[in-house]
């Protein structure tokens, strides 16, 4: 895709992307996000990732990535490597301090519909058997769970939903 495409599509997108929930956008992730990012990412994950490899996944062509934002505040993030029609979600977190408002059902939804725009037909991803409230929100998006990982995580230790959309059944 050439730079002007990118340009158009993002235009595009960011027209689309006014909701009901007053002030709360999402956009491309761009270098100014990095910070904020970094700092949810610190704040939701065991093993977080660094800002350099956030760095480096804005910058890849495989892998996506979108923000929500609160004026000018980057308070949610998620994003997927692309294989050929399907993704994988590897990172999606909101600040701890805003969950439970529906700021990761807003993200999620744009995520998957960015995707879907971009060719991809079935998502997949791993949450924590644990996670209740993120298996909700997946289950909300299409989701179902499809098998255990055996000590996928780390720190605490503990196996991990396989989860897969509806389309993966198709």
């Amino acid at each position: 895709m050439s730079e002007t495409q990118k340009a158009e599509t993002q235009k595009a997108g960011t027209q689309k992307n006014e909701i009901a929930k007053a002030g709360l956008i999402w956009t491309e992730m761009s270098e100014e996000d990095l910070e904020d990012v970094a700092r949810i990412e610190q704040e939701s994950f065991s093993q977080p990732w660094s800002i350099d490899s956030f760095r480096d996944a804005i910058h890849s062509p495989d892998l996506y990535y979108l923000t929500a934002r609160e004026g000018s505040r980057t308070v949610a993030y998620g994003g997927y490597v692309r294989s050929f029609e399907e993704a994988c979600i590897t990172n999606f977190a909101v600040e701890s301090a805003l969950r439970g408002r529906g700021i990761g059902s807003f993200l999620l939804g744009a995520l998957m519909q960015r995707g879907r725009e971009q060719g991809i037909e079935r998502f997949t991803l791993e949450v924590r058997v644990s996670n209740e409230a993120a298996i909700r929100l997946y289950e909300k998006h299409g989701f179902r769970s499809v098998g255990i990982r055996k000590n996928f995580y780390s720190f605490p230790k503990e196996d991990a939903h396989i989860m897969w959309t509806e389309e993966h059944f198709l």
